[in-house]
């Protein structure tokens, strides 16, 4: 049997495009929940091609970094099909998040899916190694899987309990050490013997032609990853459009003379809104929109693009962003206690202040319990409460 080791810098630039590959299809999902059905698939498909495009290139990053006595390559057709597996198992784990009902069985299932991808991708991949034949022990095997289904688990819980920034980035490290982890804890329990007579069923990659396929596909995450990044903190205005103005009374505009135009009769237009915009807020449940009455909502809190509204027992998408809410909603009883939540103060059973900062809390609200009160905006939450 022969000895193996790695090159160090390989191992770290593996790691590297695990975290990239993560980051990048978890932040393009977020928000995807009120696409229309069309744009979530598109958006579930690219997540997936990046997230599992990431794990084989993370485990090729790794492999051109094996150290082994003799020259080995590997089998171009079984190769390709362990990046389209990965690319599969992950998708259809994307599928069960954002296509119906998102709940911790669903999340839990999910996890378990892409904790059984990852040492599949690896197995098949090393499965096309020609010239030296890795063997493994039974031990090695049960424990990477075991290990990837907890750290798969683990990283969709910590990606999909919500869909916030710390979400996010708690999920990409998740899937990063899960990926990483599993290849490395694979790896020592493998041993390799020599094997001149096998064949592939494909055309032979050595590792001089795979480093060309891995550094672009390596490349391409890495420009996603830019890409992602540069907007992940970004609270864009929602497509949906703003309503316009209400305008005058029929009657007004023929009886008024030029002269009596101006002012007060363009100040009233905006003070008097459409009632059903004003008072009812939308939201999307089983690919329908549906409304709420402003009244019954008890918080409001940016995701992405969107934002999620609470109301008794019910968690559920909003079409439209934070800044759109908090322009929309009629002043009064909406405070915005942060840049990322605007809540309802008849249902504020509570407030705490900490340091420069606060919390309000409510009750009765299953869906939530408390609401962040950022440093900027204590004063003006506490004059609206009472305090």
């Amino acid at each position: 049997m022969h000895e193996h080791a790695h090159d160090p810098i390989l191992v770290i630039a593996s790691l590297a495009v695990a975290l990239m590959a993560g980051f990048t299809g978890l932040t393009l999902t977020r928000g995807a929940a009120g696409l229309p059905v069309p744009h979530r698939k598109a958006i579930v498909a690219m997540s997936a091609i990046v997230l599992g495009g990431g794990i084989w290139s993370m485990h090729f990053v790794a492999m051109l970094g094996l150290r082994l006595p003799v020259p080995f390559y590997y089998d171009a057709l079984t190769t390709m099909i362990s990046a389209l597996t990965a690319i599969l198992i992950v998708g259809l784990a994307l599928l069960l998040m954002h296509f119906g009902t998102r709940s911790t069985g669903r999340i839990v299932v999910a996890g378990v899916l892409v904790g059984v991808g990852i040492p599949v991708m690896h197995y098949i991949g090393m499965w096309g190694m020609r010239m030296a034949t890795p063997v493994y022990s039974p031990a090695g095997v049960a424990i990477a899987v075991a290990i990837s289904i907890a750290l798969g688990v683990a990283a969709f819980w910590l990606a999909y309990a919500g869909r916030d920034m710390r979400n996010i980035l708690a999920g990409t490290l998740g899937f990063g050490i899960a990926v990483f982890a599993v290849h490395f804890v694979a790896m020592a329990g493998t041993s390799f013997v020599p094997d001149a007579g096998a064949r592939g069923a494909g055309p032979a990659l050595d590792n001089a032609t795979l480093a060309f396929g891995v550094t672009l596909a390596a490349f391409l995450i890495s420009g996603a990853f830019i890409m992602t990044g540069v907007t992940f903190n970004e609270v864009a205005l929602s497509a949906v459009p703003a309503p316009a103005p209400a305008p005058a009374p029929a009657p007004a505009v023929e009886t008024a003379p030029p002269a009596a135009v101006p002012g007060p009769a363009v100040e009233a237009g905006p003070a008097d809104p459409p009632s059903d915009t004003a008072q009812r807020i939308p939201y999307e449940r089983e690919g329908r929109i549906r409304f709420v009455g402003i009244d019954e909502v008890a918080a409001i809190r940016a995701e992405g693009h969107y934002t999620v509204l609470y109301f008794g027992d019910s968690k559920v998408l909003c079409p439209w962003s934070i800044s759109e809410s908090a322009r929309r909603l009629p002043e009064g009883d909406m405070i915005r206690t942060h840049r990322s939540y605007i809540v309802n103060r008849r249902h504020v059973s509570g407030f705490e202040r900490k340091k420069d900062t606060g919390v309000v809390f409510f009750e009765g609200v299953g869906a939530i319990g408390k609401a962040p009160v950022s440093r900027a905006r204590l004063n003006a939450v506490r004059d609206h409460l009472g305090l």
